[in-house]
């Protein structure tokens, strides 16, 4: 989840669905020109962005029903070789309408329409989405059966009745749990931040451990194709005796404000504030962050400001400026994608020629450029305005300019930074040679790679964002015991 590259990905708009099966968070989105991770990542923005853009290209597409049309269908679109499962809810008699999921594209409850109903003939398509998705066929007895065409090309489709069964995610923690939950709300000016604080059981005073997500717009779990890895750590870390807070960004569920309209200072605010409330609680007694993905530019940030931040830990934080990343991770995912040598490096030119626009404060001349690239790939035209902000906002210009060599060069606080080895949305050997060196005159650091696992710091074959939502596991059981023991050893619970 960087700009988490999770989480800002570039969209990839020209490749159907044969392109994908997974998706997220939350970490690169392909849009056209630019490639941010992510996303809903991984974590980041760009890792849902990214999902959404390859969803672009892999979209999944749903399918009514028999008889009575109303209610829960489930089925795949048949991609040679990649099955996409795909979950359809149907509502209404006369005046139909459905959502659609797509768990392998982190697609929950996406609205369909022009939902339609002639005899046995059915129909809807998917909006927003590039390349037109629609599906089409016939009612028969308890099946749907028929196409789904997106881009000029169409995979057939049967739909039989019942709800998609959900992803087994075995470590995510319900309830009752053997520590205490606070849902609580504190501010930065006039935005308000609402998060979940986790306490273990007794009086303390503890160590607390502010969360900080990926990139994109992350809900206080990092939610991410059926995975939810802020949920996950915080109960692991709290079993474990330490205070957790977790929050939605801006404007996502409970906080009120605008992400894309927000840039690294003011993120960096929302994060010291985080830790005056925190601090001015009498169970606390120091507070110490975790970033992920694009939370590991922020982190450092809010350490310098802060100045009395306990220890940092950063899981796939990038040590190298956002340009950096944004080709590193356009590479290995075009490569992966089939792309050529000469079309990797038209992209890479492309992304270098968009930053510099946006370093030099042209941002006029940046959109000019967005808009061509994404009208090149076919973007449908009423989605490109949209693009063109995104990925000129605010917030993405920090991503892309920010270098984080002078925060981290001046972190003193102990430091963990966690890496994957398989990690495509911050490759591990890009950021932690330098990692190293600009912690270098730092006494208390380590610097871990897990060779096996990704972005989300899950056991991967491959890395790439398809496969996030394939694996069961949510958080390698070998990275949470890392970051536990290490606080163990520095910050022993109350």
């Amino acid at each position: 989840m960087l700009n988490d590259m999770t989480d800002i990905p570039v969209r990839e708009v020209g490749n159907p669905l044969r392109r994908r099966r997974g998706g997220g968070r939350r970490g690169l989105v392909l849009v056209g020109a630019f490639s941010f991770s992510g996303r809903r990542i991984v974590f980041s923005l760009f890792v849902v962005l990214m999902m959404l853009g390859i969803v672009a290209g892999c979209a999944a597409a749903p399918a009514p029903v028999a008889g009575r049309l109303a209610g829960d269908w489930h089925g795949s679109i048949e991609v040679p070789d990649q099955p996409l499962d795909i979950g359809v809810h149907l509502t209404g008699d006369e005046s139909l309408a459905g959502t659609i999921d797509v768990p392998a594209m982190g697609v929950i409850a996406a609205p369909l329409a022009e939902v339609q109903r002639d005899g046995d003939r059915v129909g809807f398509t998917i909006p927003d989405v590039p390349g037109a998705p629609a599906f089409s066929g016939t009612l028969r007895v308890d099946a749907l059966v028929g196409d789904f065409t997106q881009a000029g090309q169409s995979f057939p489709v049967t739909l039989t009745r019942g709800a998609l069964a959900g992803a087994a995610r075995p470590q995510e923690p319900h309830p009752p749990f053997p520590y205490r939950t606070k849902d609580v709300t504190y501010r930065n000016g006039e935005v308000q931040l609402a998060g979940t604080l986790t306490l273990p059981a007794g009086p303390g005073p503890f160590t607390a451990v502010l969360l900080v997500s990926g990139s994109g717009p992350q809900d206080r779990d990092e939610a991410l194709l059926g995975h939810k890895p802020f949920l996950v750590l915080a109960d692991t870390l709290t079993r474990a005796g330490y205070a957790v807070l977790r929050v939605d960004d801006r404007g996502v569920g409970g906080s009120t404000g605008d992400l894309n309209g927000s840039d690294y200072d003011v993120l960096t605010g929302d994060i010291t504030a985080g830790v005056d409330f925190l601090r001015a609680r009498p169970d606390i007694t120091r507070v110490g962050l975790l970033g992920h993905s694009e939370g590991g530019y922020l982190a450092p940030l809010a350490a310098q400001r802060d100045g009395d931040v306990a220890f940092v830990v950063l899981m796939a934080g990038p040590a190298v400026p956002g340009d950096q990343v944004l080709e590193a991770q356009n590479r290995l995912m075009l490569a992966a994608a089939g792309q050529t040598p000469a079309q990797i490096e038209a992209r890479i030119a492309t992304i270098r020629e968009g930053v510099g626009l946006l370093r030099a404060e042209d941002y006029a001349g940046a959109a000019t450029l967005v808009r061509a690239a994404l009208t090149s790939q076919g973007v449908p035209a009423d989605q490109v305005d949209a693009q063109v902000a995104e990925l000129t906002s605010r917030y993405f210009r920090s991503f892309a300019v920010y270098d984080p060599a002078a925060a981290l060069a001046a972190l003193t606080v102990p430091v963990l930074a966690v890496y994957g080895g398989r990690d495509v949305q911050v490759p591990a050997e890009q950021s932690v040679p330098a990692m190293q060196a600009l912690l270098g005159r730092n006494p208390d650091v380590t610097v871990r790679t897990f060779p096996d696992l990704n972005h989300l710091m899950q056991p991967a074959v491959t890395g790439q964002l398809a496969e996030y939502a394939t694996i069961a596991t949510t958080l390698a059981p070998e990275f949470l015991d890392l970051v536990t023991g290490w606080l163990h050893e520095r910050f022993p619970p109350a």
